[in-house]
């Protein structure tokens, strides 16, 4: 019952806590940049620079930004991407990747979140704006398939849900200032 009874919080909480940050994506305008390191489990693999575009679509009347990611420099890795309201009063945004990819996203609180599955894993992206000039970008993935299943049983009177645990095999995280 514990479980079912912080998932029933967790949900009731989710719809609560969906009001949104009414200066997003203005207050977040601007060009972010620092060094996105990226671990597995031997540790960091790798590092490199990267910069996270935010900027107001001047011809755009429906308040669409952009949402470029470089990794490197623009000529090795430029992701020209575009941040499309949905509902921003209830937090949802679309990151539209201008190329028939088109990904529901979500500010909840301090944090922008898209989650996603793709090629057999599961990716979670975050983006959190800590103060006027950090945000702390991060991704968490692992393989879709899970890799056991607990639960799903009686214990005493009470009916425990099925829980399924999932693998993680890369972890990236960048601290960005605003330039």
């Amino acid at each position: 019952m514990r479980i079912l009874s912080f998932l029933i919080f967790l949900f009731s909480f989710q719809t609560l806590s969906s009001q949104t940050d009414t200066a997003f994506p203005a207050s977040w305008q601007g060009n972010w940049t620092g060094t996105l390191d990226i671990f597995n489990a031997k540790g960091k693999a790798q590092s490199v620079e990267m910069t996270v575009e935010i900027h107001k679509i001047d011809t755009s009347t429906e308040g669409r930004y952009t949402f470029g990611l470089i990794y490197g420099s623009k000529e090795n890795d430029w992701r020209p991407y575009e941040l499309v309201p949905v509902a921003p009063e209830r937090g949802i945004w679309k990151v539209d990747e201008k190329n028939s990819i088109v990904m529901e996203s979500y500010l909840l609180g301090p944090k922008f979140l898209c989650w996603f599955t793709v090629q057999g894993s599961r990716v979670l992206c975050t983006y959190e704006k800590t103060g006027d000039d950090t945000m702390i970008f991060e991704v968490m993935s692992g393989l879709e398939k899970e890799i056991s299943a607990t639960g799903n049983a009686k214990h005493g009177e009470e009916d425990i849900p099925e829980v399924k645990t999932y693998p993680f095999g890369v972890f990236q995280r960048a601290i960005l200032k605003k330039k």
